[in-house]
């Protein structure tokens, strides 16, 4: 059996994106739920599943409840940070492909920059779980944030292929122009040149503040249904043509320092893989490309690993606005990470949707194949969303 086309994407539905939401976490988990569901044209007592990260502090039953949810039959958690994102729309959509439910709600909310900040060290490194000693390793001697993780990963990547800081530079670019025409975006008209790129202070090097996403409070959710019943609803039918995870030899919680080549994401190399075979499509077949951009650098990575160009080739890819709204391959037009809100990569997917349904701000021209993927150097996930 295989999962694509059986499941779609019914409806979508976001909070506003800010730096200080001003209200519960559970709270922000409901109202983007009512608003997808609402965008579905369905109601709360259509539901009989929930999917989300177990990151999420939201749990599925406290969401049921704030919904009016009358029962489950299906709920999920995938772990691994952002790289659960896709994840929860591949067990939904294997959940209404299966018969297990038959309307599932993916969700993701959190007062990310005003509560709990991820790029501080926590009690992890202390726990006595199997990431309790990942994390052991390198904790006790400073090394504790996502950016120096990805930071050593990067400067093997220009060491072996001679990239630059000007050219993770462009990737900043690209997103903060493409946000500042997204009214949704928390960067909305504020542009940044690669010149202003250079000036950001450093963060830990090859990495200046603008190559790093924010910190964002907010919330995204998604309404997956089987293929059949999304052509009956409010929207139009946004097909899950794939979607796969991934982990690759040697992986632990937010880089892949063991498996001989620092310079590559093979977790991302796996999903690529399954996301073409199953779908049958290929880099050439997508015309926009939601890319998990939490730091400039794996964008180019992902890049090569996708098969959109050849190892060590993303900065020429990338070059002269290359993956600019009006570039050889849009990336995330709605801004990204960078530019739009850090949602852990659900507002990727949003707009993935918005993409394929013809509505999103920033639209790219004769859309019928979007890629999304999920979190980087982490165990992750993609999609190939298509037209019905």
């Amino acid at each position: 059996m295989t999962l694509s086309g059986k499941a779609a994407i019914a409806g979508i539905g976001a909070t506003e994106f800010s730096k200080e939401s001003g209200r519960s976490e559970l709270q922000l988990a409901a109202e983007a739920c009512l608003a997808a569901i609402k965008d579905a044209g369905l109601s709360p007592s259509d539901v009989d599943g929930l999917v989300t990260f177990a990151a999420d502090s939201n749990s599925e039953i406290a969401v049921a409840r704030e919904l009016g949810i009358p029962g489950l039959r299906f709920f999920s958690r995938v772990e691994y940070g952002g790289g659960a994102a896709c994840g929860t729309v591949a067990h939904a959509a294997m959940a209404v492909a299966t018969g297990q439910a038959e309307v599932v709600v993916c969700y993701r909310a959190f007062n990310e920059r005003s509560g709990h900040r991820f790029g501080q060290a926590n009690k992890a490194g202390n726990a006595l779980t199997s990431t309790g000693l990942e994390f052991s390793w390198h904790l006790p001697y400073g090394f504790a944030t996502p950016a120096a993780w990805v930071a050593m990963q990067a400067q093997r990547y220009r060491h072996l292929y001679g990239a630059t800081s000007e050219d993770f530079g462009r990737v900043a670019v690209a997103m903060r122009r493409h946000a500042s025409t997204n009214p949704k975006a928390w960067f909305y008209e504020r542009p940044i040149t690669l010149e202003e790129h250079q000036a950001s202070r450093w963060i830990v090097e090859p990495l200046h503040l603008l190559d790093c996403c924010q910190e964002s409070d907010g919330g995204v959710a998604i309404v997956v249904t089987t293929a059949e019943r999304a052509r009956d609803l409010a929207q139009p039918s946004v097909v899950i043509q794939a979607a796969a995870q991934g982990s690759g030899p040697g992986q632990m919680m937010m880089f892949s320092y063991y498996t001989g080549d620092i310079a590559t994401l093979p977790a991302m190399g796996l999903v690529g893989k399954q996301l073409w075979g199953t779908s049958g499509l290929g880099p050439q077949d997508v015309q926009t490309a939601i890319l998990y951009d939490h730091f400039t650098p794996f964008v180019l990575i992902q890049l090569e690993e996708l098969g959109f160009c050849g190892r060590g080739e993303a900065r020429d890819f990338i070059a002269n606005g290359g993956i600019e709204i009006d570039g050889h391959l849009p990336v995330n037009p709605h801004g990204g990470q960078l530019g739009e809100a850090y949602i852990h990569g659900m507002n990727g997917i949003a707009e993935g949707v918005r993409q394929v349904r013809g509505t999103s701000v920033n639209q790219v021209a004769d859309v019928e194949n979007v890629l999304v993927t999920a979190g980087t150097g982490v165990p992750t996930s993609g999609l190939v969303l298509s037209k019905a």
